[in-house]
């Protein structure tokens, strides 16, 4: 006349946390162990037994004869099943044959998703062109998951987050993607990923700043501080004001007639209110009668693009008769 009385249908568990799963005999068997299962027929797996090691395993009333409720500690995504609790008996030979079963626990585990991640291109973009920026999380459960991109704070529009499945059968991951055309005041502009769970109680966020995927090519000019044609033998500027770029790191050099000279009057790039670069270069020209129409050209690289090269011609005065 003994009944294995297992009251939970169904159980669900946050990852992490302790599982509990009861079961309780009444009246009187034949001699034999009462042990867990996970999963019935030929895939089944004993979770606890009275003489197995089982280390995530515990007892609620050690000893009892007629409680059977077990304690699984650290929760995980691959414990998820169905839980049986089985009175065995003792056979002939040493076996131990199933005599009866609990109906079965089923058990969800909730898993958070771990933190949103945010990537952008390999490489700089410039402005104007559409740039796809992906977010991603993974291990989580439930596999409905909400995705929100922001950018300062201002919702934008994306296609629905793409779900595969995860490292175990009971976990999923998430990759969502945006396209944002790039603007030149986004040196400043913030991208944000929220993640929104039914484990979560706040969203999980990501961020990304657009400064690390935008280039801005400077405007380059060249300015003399006299105006042409210029006496013989006068020293005259001529400077190079580089300006509105983005990253900080450019090259200037100088070329009269084509060939490099050295110039060691060059700023450094000083940042705007607007979180673009500037800066001036000078280069201080003797106005000679043979330099008379030599060409010199302030040459700008920026981060590894092709030169951008500005000119001014020298126009020396013919001395007065």
């Amino acid at each position: 006349d003994l009944e294995v009385q297992q009251p939970q249908d169904k159980v669900s568990v946050t990852a992490g946390e302790t599982l509990n799963l009861t079961c309780t005999t009444s009246g009187a068997g034949p001699l034999g162990p009462v042990k867990w299962l996970k999963g019935w027929g030929s895939g089944n797996e004993t979770v606890y037994d009275q003489t197995g090691s089982f280390p995530r395993v515990t007892r609620a009333v050690s000893e009892s004869d007629a409680d059977f409720s077990i304690h699984i500690r650290d929760a995980r995504p691959e414990d998820a099943g169905t839980y049986y609790c089985v009175k065995f008996r003792k056979l002939l030979g040493g076996v131990d044959g199933v005599f009866q079963r609990g109906n079965g626990t089923v058990v969800s585990v909730h898993a958070k998703p771990t933190p949103p991640v945010v990537s952008g291109p390999d490489h700089r973009t410039g402005l104007g062109q559409s740039v796809p920026f992906t977010c991603t999380a993974g291990g989580f459960f439930p596999e409905d998951i909400t995705v929100k991109w922001l950018k300062n704070e201002s919702s934008i529009s994306a296609q629905p987050p793409h779900i595969t499945p995860g490292r175990t059968k009971s976990s999923y991951n998430m990759s969502s993607t945006v396209t944002m055309t790039l603007q030149k005041d986004d040196v400043r502009s913030q991208l944000v990923c929220e993640v929104q769970h039914s484990t979560l109680v706040t969203p999980l966020r990501g961020m990304y700043q657009l400064s690390k995927a935008l280039r801005v090519s400077p405007s380059v000019s060249v300015v003399a501080d006299l105006l042409s044609p210029v006496e013989v033998n006068k020293t005259m500027n001529f400077t190079c004001h580089v300006k509105g770029f983005y990253p900080g790191d450019v090259a200037v050099t100088w070329l009269e007639n084509g060939m490099e000279i050295k110039v060691e009057n060059t700023s450094q790039p000083v940042e705007t209110p607007w979180g673009l670069f500037e800066l001036r270069s000078l280069v201080e020209v003797q106005a000679t009668e043979e330099k008379n129409g030599s060409v010199f050209t302030c040459q700008v690289v920026h981060d590894t693009q092709d030169p951008i090269r500005e000119t001014a011609t020298l126009q020396i005065a013919a001395p007065a008769r």
